[in-house]
């Protein structure tokens, strides 16, 4: 009986052995499984025009979407005319923007442009440069077309951007493009069939643009635009669109291929692409192209999905890397953005701030167009006269509440600085707010000059940064000569975490 009991429990051990196995095998297998999954997944979501990724991009899958589903991603979009909100315009008349245009079905954003007589278009009129257009009637004549648009919620400064698209055979466009700050980019405007000549020649053309709204802005806006016939028609297939945006150039692709590319030494401060940029998918009416007829509509305009890509920084600073190189607005996109916030828009909002510079420095202190380590403005410090003196005791300038957010570590902190010939101020200092740090950079005298070079920092933090923390840079009086001082600028602030 014991020998019995001792077989059974020697039985039962090693079936218990064996399961164990089995599920630690079945484990395994699933994790690894998974793993190659994710590997095998990893090459299809990278650009058609750097497949190999010898760029090292990163997908941001905030800003990007499959379009996977039944309905669109309410945390990722905008949808004009949802609930009777708008964003900026309600379209390009005579067509209307109609948020039932907008559905997901089949893995594809479709945004369908109707005829619709019935429909109850918006009793007012657009101004777009000569042009002063009635929504559904063109000329007195009615044109009842409704079409569709959305916009991300979320902004990314510099990257690559990529559809899969194909427009409807009809003269309604389908576009992919984005705005910030007082910049355009027009990545594609296409059309299938447009009954007139003008910027697109045909449904076999692609047309990429960009604008410059810094104020005064005054049509022509474009300061770039290349027209390329292509060996297809938009309409017929889908195909892939890229553009990549570095600090200093625009690069078009079609189907992985190199299409065009220009530079900031090409239009050098007209390179307006220096913010943070939404992105917009939509169908527009352009009469000069012509107008659709009713028996061509309605027609959809297919989006197989929409992705971004960006290369990783170790600058803490990298996703406000703009408002740090004093090109325009902090965001604070965990508040809506307005629904009037147009691109000329510099006013301060819950959503986008500017640096403050007090009424006693801005004699002496100014965000300057014209020099500057990169993109177009930099901090200037005007100097001063042989026969003047710095009348405050100090110029300031202050970023916003919340503009940092560190946590515990160690950090150094460096700007770019410009240094003119003559007598030069010692010393700049920036102050990080709360919890309280100052840092000061001194032996400016002995820097060099008129060229620009870096200087450093380190600082620790040993609290996280409280949610008014922020950035405040001074030119104090005792740091510079009693008369006759030198201009200096500032660019490019970046933390990085120490090793």
């Amino acid at each position: 009986m014991i020998d019995q009991n001792k077989n059974i429990l020697l039985l039962s051990l090693s079936i218990l052995m064996l399961l164990n196995t089995s599920c630690k095998n079945s484990s395994n297998t699933k994790t690894q499984k998974n793993i190659i999954e994710v590997v095998n997944e990893q090459p299809s979501i990278l650009p058609l025009s750097d497949p190999e990724n010898k760029e090292g991009w990163v997908l941001n899958e905030a800003m990007s979407d499959e379009f996977e589903g039944t309905y669109i991603d309410s945390t990722k979009w905008f949808v004009e005319g949802q609930n009777g909100d708008y964003y900026i315009w309600k379209g390009r008349p005579p067509s209307q923007f109609v948020a039932e245009n907008v559905s997901v079905k089949d893995g594809k954003l479709v945004i369908t442009s109707k005829w619709e007589p019935e429909y109850k278009f918006a009793n007012e009129k657009y101004a777009d440069g000569k042009n002063n257009d009635a929504y559904g009637k063109l000329d007195g004549k009615p044109i009842p077309v409704t079409t569709g648009g959305v916009i991300t919620k979320k902004r990314f400064l510099y990257g690559y951007m990529e559809v899969e698209a194909k427009v409807g055979f009809a003269a309604i466009s389908g576009a992919f493009w984005g705005i910030g700050f007082e910049q355009e980019l027009d990545v594609f405007e296409l059309m299938g069939n447009p009954k007139k000549y003008g910027f697109i020649e045909g449904g076999n053309y692609w047309i990429g643009t960009a604008h410059d709204w810094s104020p005064p802005s005054v049509r022509p806006t474009s300061v770039f635009l290349h027209s390329e016939k292509l060996d297809f028609n938009t309409s017929d297939d889908f195909h892939v669109y890229g553009a990549e945006w570095g600090e200093d150039y625009l690069s078009f692709y079609i189907d992985g291929k190199h299409i065009v590319t220009f530079t900031q030494d090409d239009v050098g401060t007209d390179f307006i692409f220096n913010n943070p940029m939404e992105i917009w998918l939509d169908s527009e009416i352009f009469k000069r192209l012509g107008v659709p007829h009713k028996e061509e509509l309605p027609v959809d305009f297919e989006i197989k999905y929409m992705r971004v890509w960006q290369k990783p920084s170790d600058n803490l600073l990298a996703k406000d890397k703009a408002f740090y190189g004093f090109e325009g607005p902090i965001l604070f996109e965990e508040t809506p953005r307005p629904l009037y916030l147009v691109p000329e828009n510099s006013e301060n909002n819950d959503y986008q701030k500017f640096w403050r510079i007090d009424d006693g420095s801005k004699q002496y202190l100014s965000i300057y167009e014209g020099q500057y380590n990169s993109g177009v403005e930099s901090l200037k410090f005007s100097g001063y006269g042989k026969n003047e003196s710095l009348l405050i005791n100090k110029a300031v300038i202050k970023s916003p509440e919340g503009a940092l957010n560190l946590p515990v570590g160690d950090y150094k902190l460096s700007v770019k600085l410009w240094l003119d010939q003559g007598r030069i101020a010692d010393a700049i200092h920036i102050s990080l707010m709360n919890p309280k740090i100052d840092l000061k950079f001194d032996g400016l005298k002995k820097k060099p000059r008129r060229e620009w070079i870096t200087v450093e920092t380190n600082f620790s933090r040993t609290k996280p940064s409280a949610d008014n923390d922020g950035l405040q840079i001074e030119i104090r009086r005792e740091d510079l000569p009693p008369t006759k001082a030198a201009k200096l600028f500032i660019d490019d602030i970046e933390i990085k975490k120490n090793n």
